[in-house]
């Protein structure tokens, strides 16, 4: 097996809701290897969003050892953890969250202006990432003249834009119908087989799942099944 690109030891997650303390992951154990395409399934409430959350470097853990990209996270400062996260992760979410205003070309910029990449070099990474999601004919197009799927595609690209080590994808296919749904999936499978982009998605949709090299089950907190797909 590769070596791990996400490994998790001991992990528990818990908040406080008033007095009392809830906990959403319970001494959790997981290795995921570089080149994986992974699927969190389980039902609401299980942990799987939190512990997506906990790999993207968005939330920290209670407790436990949290390592991606060879880097304990866990003990990383707000600082320095906003820098790796700028590196390391590109975010795909179910609604997309592009800016209305902006173009896709400018959507997929963004993240390239926190990094000291000049203006052409820049433009040439976007273009490269449009194209690579099959949009670089909707470059000038705003949010509010592409579809769903498109608008999707776009969120890809602006993931894609910095080169990640790791995509972390939060039910991206959940507000699309099925055929839509299936050409994004399969967009994310080339990006894993061809690209050898690693990948954690969340998502409830078996069928989805069934895209994924790995499957991994969360249930109440703990991880109760994993399958190749």
């Amino acid at each position: 097996m590769n070596q791990a690109i996400v490994s998790l030891h001991n992990v528990v997650k818990s908040y406080q809701r008033g007095k009392q303390t809830v906990e959403v992951l319970h001494g959790l154990d997981l290795q995921i290897a570089t080149g994986e395409f992974i699927a969190l399934m389980g039902p609401s409430g299980s942990g799987k969003t939190t512990l997506l959350n906990l790999i993207g470097g968005l939330d920290r853990a209670s407790s436990g050892e949290v390592t991606v990209a060879g880097v304990r996270i866990d003990q990383l400062s707000s600082g320095a953890l906003a820098k790796w996260r700028a590196r390391h992760i590109g975010f795909v979410f179910q609604f997309y969250n592009l800016m209305p205003m902006l173009s896709a070309e400018r959507n997929v910029e963004l993240p390239l202006l926190l990094t000291s990449l000049n203006s052409a070099q820049r433009k040439k990474n976007v273009a490269a990432a449009l194209a690579v999601v099959g949009l670089a004919d909707r470059a000038r197009h705003k949010p509010s003249e592409l579809s769903g799927g498109q608008a999707q595609r776009v969120a890809i690209a602006r993931a894609l834009v910095a080169d990640p080590t790791l995509l972390v994808c939060d039910e991206p296919t959940g507000d699309l119908d099925r055929k839509t749904a299936d050409e994004i999936l399969s967009l994310l499978q080339t990006l894993n087989r061809e690209h050898g982009k690693s990948i954690v998605m969340v998502t409830h949709d078996p069928k989805a799942a069934d895209f994924a090299s790995r499957q991994l089950h969360v249930d109440k907190g703990v991880l109760v099944q994993a399958e190749i797909a």
